[in-house]
This record gives structure tokens, C-alpha cells and sequence, in this order.
């Protein structure tokens, strides 16, 4: 009998874990995360872990990766609580990446291991992920006690910010918030089927 028995990876909507990236995940948002697919875990019924598949947060990053737009994916978001058993993120993954494989036709999921927040992509190693190298550093906003990416008050949707972004911007003109310098990300690729 394995540990992983009585746990359970289940296709959701972003609704019902959204609340759970916000409290359980280091960016504490799902901000902007353009979703295409979304996991719950499960074990006793209570939701354990959530995981979120969608589109790149920079535009036009997918081209590095495949073919068309479609064919690639980007792990975005990955959480569970603390009091989970060794190994309940790999296993998480690697049910998803099935589900992904047996229900999809992307051929190719792309994952970052944010070293700003003290992550190096452990987790995406044991994972059977290729380690494809470093991002260039970028930089960062601290506002309000979280960090928001550069881009947040440069992308606009219908020709104008979102409501958060724009508060973001004006705490920036007003002296509130503060850019600063962000360390790389570690690139990591797994490949669903040959490409």
C-alpha cells in the first residue's frame, strides 16, 4: 500500500482553488495567470494541493518551445500544505502531466524555479524534468508586503490596466511602492510527447 492512496488529483476550476494558491503558494496570487488548466488534491475529502497549467506570463515566450501556441504550456502555479508526505509534489505533477498527456495535445509543459523566492527546482528534477538553464535577471515591484513582476503595470488588457495594476502604478508614482532587482529563474522543460 502506498502513502499516496488516499490522495486524489482531480481536474477543477479556478475558482475552487484559487483562494488556496492565494494562502498557500509564495506569490500569494493568481493575478494575471491566463489558466488552461487547473488540479485540486485531495485526501479526506480536504483539499491539499493545487496546481494551475497556463499560457506564459511574457508574450510571445512559447515560440522558444514549439511550434505554435498551442502545443506548449507553462506549469504557473504548484502548492500544497505544509503537512503533506515526502515526495506529494512529484507525485502531484506527475498525475497532472498524465491527465495532460491522455486528454491534451500540448506536446511540451515549461516550468521556472524562482531563485528570488529561494527555489531551485528541485522538486522539477525529481520530476523528470530537463533542465534547460537561467532566465536574465529581472526586476520586481514590493508594494504592500508582496512582489509584483515589472510587467505587471506595463501589460494592458483592452488598452488599459487592471484595476490592481493600476493601484500598483500609482503606489509607484506616489512613492508607496518600490522597484527592485530580482534574481534569475531556472528553466525547466518536460516534453509530453515527442516534438
Amino acid at each position: 500500500m502506498s502513502v499516496f492512496d488516499e490522495y486524489f488529483v482531480v481536474p477543477c476550476e479556478r475558482k475552487e482553488v484559487k483562494d488556496f494558491i492565494e494562502k498557500w503558494h509564495y506569490s500569494h496570487s493568481i493575478n494575471g495567470v491566463r489558466t488552461r488548466y487547473c488540479f485540486k488534491l485531495t485526501h479526506n475529502n480536504d483539499l491539499v494541493g493545487a496546481i494551475i497549467y497556463a499560457g506564459f506570463g511574457m508574450a510571445n515566450v512559447w515560440k522558444k518551445y514549439g511550434e505554435c501556441e498551442s502545443d506548449v504550456i507553462e506549469l504557473r502555479r504548484l502548492c500544497c500544505i505544509d503537512d503533506t508526505p515526502k515526495n506529494t509534489e512529484s507525485f502531484f505533477i506527475a498525475k497532472t502531466l498524465k491527465w495532460l498527456k491522455h486528454n491534451t495535445e500540448i506536446k511540451t509543459v515549461i516550468s521556472y524555479a524562482d531563485e528570488f523566492h529561494g527555489h531551485s527546482g528541485i522538486i522539477y528534477r525529481a520530476s523528470n524534468f530537463t533542465y534547460l538553464g537561467k532566465t536574465q535577471p529581472s526586476r520586481m515591484i514590493y508594494w504592500n508586503g508582496k512582489y509584483w513582476h515589472d510587467k505587471t503595470v506595463r501589460t494592458r488588457y483592452n488598452g488599459k490596466l487592471k484595476p490592481y495594476a493600476q493601484k500598483i502604478k500609482d503606489a509607484l508614482e506616489r512613492g508607496e511602492a518600490k522597484h527592485v532587482d530580482s534574481c534569475f529563474k531556472h528553466i525547466y522543460r518536460y516534453d509530453l510527447r515527442k516534438v
